[in-house]
């Protein structure tokens, strides 16, 4: 199975499995609270959540809201890169329960150098990108270095992207559709808007991939109201707050299964 088809399965069968019960994807970023727990933070999501999206540090995250950037920061200023997590990943000893993405901006992963990156993602378990700062036009040198070693790449929608472009999106979209719920950053309002529902069902109809929701998302009701229009639920900012908190977070993800 490519890797990149591991994410899509991950995420379907969960639906199916627990009859209606929306596929949970995770976001964490890497090296937060302390570099030294990455991998048993990671393993201990993992082991909840059907999918982990990996952030990697950014010094300009123009898309997080303050949880994020906090969480951000401090990890840079603790050595953690995007080769630091390669490096961590390949230490495992032990496969992952989820497949894994990296998400972040498109600077370091440029300078890292795009045929380098790919190749040495597959190599450690690495299933797919998510590139917020990436505009689908100019995704084609990505994806060409992705697609050898069955890589996705993730695309993401948003209520203000018009039909005939949701459409292109949901069409060049792998592993998942990233369906944004709102305006803005993550981490922001936790009501969703009254439109949500409308949005989703148009995500839907336009994605043969699950398309999972996220921004703003960190109640079990919020994730009941979702889960009846969307595949999935990813859940961000409010897990790394919990990491802020030394609470548990595998804890606090099964708190939020229906």
């Amino acid at each position: 199975m490519l890797p990149r088809d591991r994410i899509r399965t991950a995420l379907a069968r969960d639906v199916s499995a627990q009859r209606g019960a929306p596929a949970l994807v995770a976001f964490i970023t890497a090296g937060y609270p302390e570099p030294r727990e990455f991998l048993s933070v990671l393993r201990s999501i993992a082991s909840v959540a059907d999918a982990v999206e990996i952030g990697v540090p950014f010094s300009d995250p123009m898309a997080d809201g303050v949880t994020i950037q906090r969480s951000s920061q401090h990890a840079i200023e603790h050595g953690v890169s995007l080769r630091w997590i390669l490096d961590e990943l390949a230490r495992r000893d032990y496969e992952l329960e989820a497949p894994v993405l990296l998400m972040r901006y498109l600077n370091p992963l440029l300078a890292f150098g795009l045929a380098a990156l790919a190749a040495r993602a597959a190599e450690v378990g690495v299933s797919g990108f998510i590139v917020p700062d990436l505009p689908h036009e100019e995704s084609a040198p990505l994806r060409a270095a992705l697609d050898p070693h069955g890589l996705a790449l993730v695309q993401l929608v948003t209520p203000a992207t018009p039909p005939e472009r949701l459409r292109s999106l949901c069409a060049a979209s792998q592993g998942f559709v990233y369906a944004v719920t709102r305006a803005g950053i993550t981490g922001g309002e936790s009501t969703l808007p009254p439109e949500t529902a409308e949005y989703l069902a148009a995500v839907k109809a336009a994605s043969d991939l699950p398309v999972c929701a996220g921004f703003g998302v960190r109640r079990a009701e919020q994730v009941a109201t979702i889960a009846r229009h969307a595949d999935g639920v990813i859940v961000g900012s409010a897990l790394v707050e919990v990491l802020e908190r030394r609470e548990n977070p595998a804890t606090f993800l099964r708190s939020l299964r229906p």
